[in-house]
């Protein structure tokens, strides 16, 4: 009912809706109870004594609520002794203490410590280090020794004489290749404990907890000096560093056998094979115990396959000068001694690929550079990497290079999440991409496409990928989208006017268009006079 509503209103709707939803008259409606009747019902007769009481309705037409105003009042707890007249000078003091000085300095310690790092996550230093040391032909050495530098600038951590007997080690293990006439205290410390992870001497106590500190921090420094590498296009300095992630990682050496990554090798790896399936053969020749443990090591031996790997453009069937290529590569991690894997499985996968011609289209199109996994994809797990201070989980650089220029074509993207090979399903891999504008040249170039693991050495892919450069004239009018080629704006509009002062084209109004009207109107006009 309206507010306005007079005393004689009320009543009379009063008595209306009584007629209808009296206990004793109301219908119930499906799982309607009497009781729930019978509560509307006393409810309607508050609200009727409430309306016909002058004073109540009083109070609802004025604030909205029988009982009249409502007084509400807020404040904050705080202790008594605060707001006492004999303690104002000390909170005053407090208080400008924490806002005036406090505040300040807090907001100041970040300021300035976010401007000595770059977002890399090193030293300004440190990157001025790499920028003037690094070279494009910089050694597995030198590398290791830039490294050593860097980590003595970035950790704040003090030299121990208990390294002096590793240093003794290190020079009877490298020789003259050691590095140990560094004059700094710190960078010499930090060497001697990075060659001991590198030639696995054993350390305990002090020396392995800043070891430690040292390995984790190498993966940022190694990024950084990536990027910087990257910045020269430097194909052959990349390749090192990025190598450098997975001999850090495993604890060997640059010049070592790739062996040394499985449990139980200890004796001169230059008498052993160099991969995995030769060195089961030859433990499996000798009866060695030990090739047990390393087929259960194979059996989770996170190993990359390349499904298929295609250069496509969006929309366009040829690669032409200046396009925007899509560069698409399916992979999947298929250990060595997991399960057999199909010998047809190549044209398996083309089949495959018919039939997830949709999905291939549908992440070609999409913003992704990986595409998402379906729920419950079994991925490979922890990489075994028992000198490495933490968990890791494998990752691969798949870059883009012509080896013909030594230059990076495409900066590499890091991928991860591969699925493990599952011949039960029908698309067990997973599509990546990364784009790039095709060369302006018409032609054949031959680059390649390498897949770098950061966590295990020597698991490498190279492919020889060869992208044809197409002239444009070799599409269609249709394909050349001719027409929908945006015509020129008009000359007499505001558009062709900005048009013409840049000197652009525009379209011209025939000059006899609107003469020709007002001629004939003209004359139409004087003829009728002459009839008259």
């Amino acid at each position: 009912m309206p507010q306005s509503a007079t005393e004689k209103e009320i009543k009379k709707h009063y008595k209306r809706l009584s007629l209808k939803f009296h206990p004793d008259k109301v219908k119930l409606a499906p799982g309607e109870t009497l009781d729930s009747a019978q509560e509307h019902f006393v409810n309607l007769t508050k609200a009727y004594k409430a309306l016909t009481d002058e004073t109540i309705r009083q109070n609802v037409i004025d604030y909205n609520d029988p009982d009249g105003r409502q007084q509400f009042s807020m404040g904050i707890a705080i202790p008594h002794w605060i707001v006492e007249s004999q303690n104002s000078i000390w909170v005053l003091g407090v208080y400008g203490l924490l806002f005036g000085a406090g505040l300040p300095a807090l907001v100041g310690r970040w300021w300035f410590g976010s401007r000595s790092y770059t977002k890399d996550g090193v030293r300004v230093e440190t990157a001025e280090l790499f920028f003037k040391s690094i070279r494009e032909d910089i050694s597995d050495s030198e590398l290791l020794i830039l490294l050593g530098k860097a980590l003595a600038n970035e950790k704040n951590i003090l030299p121990n004489t208990a390294a002096d007997g590793l240093q003794s080690q290190i020079t009877g293990r490298l020789g003259a290749n050691w590095a140990g006439n560094e004059r700094d205290p710190k960078v010499l410390y930090t060497l001697i404990l990075l060659y001991a992870h590198l030639l696995r001497i054993p350390v305990d106590g002090m020396l392995l907890t800043d070891q430690a500190s040292l390995l984790l921090h190498t993966q940022t420094l190694l990024s950084s000096l990536l990027n910087i590498t990257l910045a020269h296009s430097w194909l052959t300095t990349a390749i090192r560093v990025m190598r450098l992630h997975a001999f850090i990682v495993q604890g060997v050496a640059s010049d070592s056998n790739s062996v040394l990554q499985f449990p139980s090798i200890t004796e001169d790896p230059k008498t052993l094979p160099d991969s995995l399936e030769g060195l089961v053969e030859h433990l499996d020749a000798k009866g060695d115990s030990r090739v047990e443990d390393v087929k259960k090591i194979g059996e989770s031996w996170p190993r990359l396959e390349v499904v298929d790997a295609t250069y496509k453009v969006i929309g366009e069937r040829l690669v032409t000068p200046g396009a925007i290529v899509q560069l698409i590569f399916k992979l999947r991690v298929c250990p060595p001694f997991a399960s057999l894997i199909q010998s047809n499985g190549a044209s398996n996968e083309r089949r495959e690929s018919k039939i997830d011609a949709e999905l291939d289209q549908a992440f070609l199109t999409d913003k992704k550079d990986f595409e998402d996994l379906p729920a419950g994809e079994r991925l490979s797990g922890w990489v075994h990497a028992p000198l490495w201070p933490s968990d890791r989980k494998p990752r691969w650089w798949a870059i883009l290079s012509d080896d013909k220029t030594n230059k990076v074509v495409v900066p590499p993207l890091q991928v991860y999440d591969i699925p493990l090979v599952d011949s039960g399903k029908p698309r067990n891999y997973r599509s990546f991409k990364f784009q790039f504008q095709a060369p302006q040249g018409v032609g054949l170039y031959t680059w390649r496409l390498r897949f770098i693991s950061d966590s295990i050495v020597g698991e490498e892919i190279v492919r020889d990928l060869t992208l044809k450069v197409d002239d444009l004239s070799l599409l269609t009018a249709d394909e050349q989208h001719k027409d929908d080629q945006i015509s020129d704006p008009e000359e007499d509009t505001l558009a062709g006017q900005m048009a013409m002062m840049r000197g652009g084209s525009v379209k011209r109004i025939p000059e006899d268009s609107d003469g020709s009207s007002t001629d004939v109107e003209t004359d139409s006009g004087g003829s009728s006079s002459d009839s008259d």
